[in-house]
């Protein structure tokens, strides 16, 4: 009988039993291990790609849920913006009319009636100019937004154009122009105006400017003075041409995404899984 052959080569030592080479035990060991290979790189990547689609889910279920808080909490934007807007005419209309009265002679230009002081019979009066040094900032809420805004690429990938109108609604150019001009526009106005209060200070006593008599006392030397007419007209300016229709227009923004992040709603909730395997 032939003696068998001593394996040479270390890689054919790997499939042989033995001291001495068997083709057939090669053979066999060989199917083996490669069997055995596939059926490890099959397990290990099945494994990796049920993770990722399992983190892909988590991902996308997160992102339906907080698209939901965002989309509830649209109304309170509205709700704000309808108060503000209230308060923005109501302080505008204020104001104009105290800039077409301001080359009156009467010592009461400068006062006017509270008609926001309730059904008492007794007339109140006050003087819309005494609040010219407050200011109100469009601070709309962004309930969840904060927390949608720090996810990461792949979160806002989940759906690109929603999240574009979400970021539209909070970031919008819109929302930009409409705080800067209730922000930023509208303090520097304040603050040329307490400019002005120190230099009345060397004339009259500031520290009554929230009292009538004021007003009445001091009317001839207020309506002498060009800078706070002038400061006056830039205000009224500001809200009549600016803020009036940045707020309209941002209302209707606000009212046509809401339409969008309600439909798109819908579609999520009717998305079927199995697992994390979507079906429809």
């Amino acid at each position: 009988m032939a003696e068998k052959q001593k394996p040479q080569k270390w890689y054919i030592k790997l499939f042989t039993l033995g001291s001495t080479f068997s083709s057939k035990t090669f053979s066999d060991n060989l199917k083996k291990f490669l069997l055995n290979g596939i059926g490890l790189f099959v397990v290990v990547t099945f494994t990796f790609y049920v993770e990722n689609i399992g983190d892909d889910y988590e991902t996308r279920q997160k992102y339906i849920e907080l698209v939901e808080e965002i989309l509830g909490g649209l109304d309170d934007i509205i709700v704000y913006t309808d108060a503000y807007s209230d308060r923005a005419n109501l302080y505008s209309d204020m104001y104009q009319n105290q800039y077409e009265k301001w080359e009156l002679d009467n010592d009461s230009i400068f006062i006017d009636i509270d008609k926001n002081s309730g059904k008492s019979d007794k007339t109140h009066y006050y003087a819309p100019l005494s609040l010219f040094g407050f200011s109100d900032s469009f601070k709309p809420p962004n309930l969840g937004f904060e927390i949608f805004k720090s996810g990461n690429q792949d979160f806002k990938l989940v759906d690109p154009y929603i999240t574009f109108i979400i970021s539209d609604i909070m970031e919008g150019i819109d929302l930009k122009y409409l705080q800067k001009n209730t922000n930023e526009v509208e303090e520097q106005i304040v603050r040329e105006y307490k400019e002005v209060l120190k230099r009345w200070a060397r004339e009259m006593d500031v520290t009554q400017l929230d009292q009538n008599k004021f007003w009445i006392k001091n009317r001839k030397y207020i309506q002498n003075d060009g800078e706070f007419k002038y400061l006056l007209f830039q205000r009224t300016q500001l809200w009549e041409s600016s803020v009036k229709e940045e707020l309209e227009l941002y209302r209707k923004e606000v009212l046509k995404d809401k339409k969008i992040l309600d439909s798109m709603i819908n579609v999520y909730e009717n998305e079927k899984y199995v697992l994390y395997w979507k079906i429809n």
